[in-house]
């Protein structure tokens, strides 16, 4: 029927679901989040709240692969593969390990650098124009060095990040770096502050959407979980007209899959392979302590970070490729804290609020998915964001407002198709 108001069914209640329904919603449409658990639980709860433009780098670089597996061979390594038969697994790595050069390397990057550009100032613009309360702070990140070689060392790195994208940090050698941030030991040997990052609490973010989304008439479905697509008139149908669901059938005329590290379980309703790989990270949540650091950062030779929040602080990152692993690796947390003690003279405090793990969906070129589906040219799946769903989050939502509209994306969306993935 001509005016109708069209509705859209987006599956996943983390940061790019709430974001895709955030932009569908002030597009028109009527939206409904359905979520198997609770809105902003997962992924989207306890990461380190980094919305990082100096992310461009793929985690797929020259030297990767020798590190990685050296890792296996140590439970206490920043990245850590737990040895076991996985198909899907050793298909992944084989093909991230292709990608382990420069010229790939590189093509990553530019993808990953348009992303973070747009989601970064779609960020503020949305903060501003909201008035959300998440904690955002504008102070930039440090990346932090224990030795002198791999701090000099980083020069060349941050030489290729300015000239192919414009995107350079302030060199701050041990001396600087204490009287910028007096939180640091002074036998570290210096760190570089990226000032185009800003930080939030992600935890909060999450709250303040799904009270804004609803406020504004967007339905939101906990305790529901996804099972299949209904297509239309027969299996072979090319359009879904419902999703079947825990809580019974929902209708709508689109949909959207944005349901991170577990969307490969759905590649059968896709109709395509996903190949997205869980990544475990962990963090413990405190409170601040006395003398708490000022600006985030990340202890780059130990792959963990640090976030002071207004309201609390956070210790996390490490990888963890496990599988869909539910427990918690009290190893993993140990390493946390005790790569903290390096480098802070106050690393954490009690008490300990929470202790959190969560899946990050990696693909092997550390570009996220955004598209439309092989098998239903009205769902879109939006996943595989790695490290930076919340980073790209905005982004993300945009794109899928831009495809789900009919408009030209801001974005060549080929970039981020399943056909590159080939």
């Amino acid at each position: 029927m001509k005016g109708k108001t069209e509705n859209v069914c987006v599956i996943g209640g983390g940061i790019i679901g709430a974001c895709t329904a955030y932009f569908l919603n002030q597009a028109g449409k009527n939206v409904t989040v359905v979520e198997q658990s609770k809105f902003g639980a997962a992924c989207s709860a306890g990461n380190c709240g980094y919305i990082s433009p100096s992310h461009v780098l793929p985690i797929a670089v020259p030297g990767v692969v020798g590190q990685a597996m050296k890792s296996m061979m140590s439970r206490k390594s920043p990245f850590y593969i737990k040895p076991r038969f996985d198909l899907s697994l050793w298909k992944w790595l084989y093909k991230f390990w292709r990608r382990c050069n420069r010229r790939d390397m590189l093509q990553s990057a530019r993808v990953k650098h348009e992303l973070l550009q747009s989601s970064f100032q779609l960020y503020k613009q949305m903060i501003e124009d909201e008035n959300l309360a998440c904690e955002w702070e504008h102070r930039g990140l440090l990346f932090v060095y224990q030795d002198t070689d791999h701090f000099e060392e980083f020069s060349q790195t941050n030489e290729m990040l300015n000239a192919e994208f414009g995107v350079a940090a302030r060199k701050l050698p041990s001396r600087d770096l204490v009287e910028f941030e007096p939180a640091i030991k002074p036998e570290i040997a210096g760190a570089w502050l990226f000032e185009c990052d800003a930080h939030l609490r992600s935890d909060r973010l999450l709250d303040s959407m799904k009270k804004l989304l609803e406020d504004r008439g967007v339905r939101v479905l906990e305790d529901t979980a996804f099972q299949s697509f209904v297509p239309e008139g027969n299996s072979r149908a090319h359009r879904a007209v419902a999703i079947n669901t825990s809580q019974g059938e929902i209708d709508a005329d689109y949909f959207v899959l944005a349901t991170g590290a577990l969307t490969p379980r759905f590649a059968h309703e896709v109709g395509c392979h996903i190949p997205i790989q869980p990544g475990k990270g962990y963090s413990i949540t405190m409170p601040r302590p006395s003398l708490c650091p000022q600006t985030p950062m990340i202890f780059e030779q130990h792959r963990v970070a640090i976030t002071p929040f207004q309201s609390g602080y956070r210790i996390g990152s490490t990888m963890e490729l496990a599988g869909y692993d539910e427990s918690i690796n009290r190893e993993r947390l140990d390493l946390l804290r005790e790569s903290a003690e390096i480098y802070l003279h106050q690393p954490y405090c009690d008490p300990v609020e929470s202790e959190w793990f969560g899946w990050r969906p990696l693909t092997y070129d550390d570009v996220p998915i955004i598209d439309q589906t092989p098998r239903y040219k009205n769902a879109y799946v939006a996943a595989g964001h790695g490290m930076l769903g919340l980073s790209m989050g905005m982004v993300t939502g945009k794109l899928v407002k831009e495809m789900i509209c009919g408009e030209s994306t801001h974005i060549d969306r080929k970039l981020v198709s399943f056909s590159r993935l080939k």
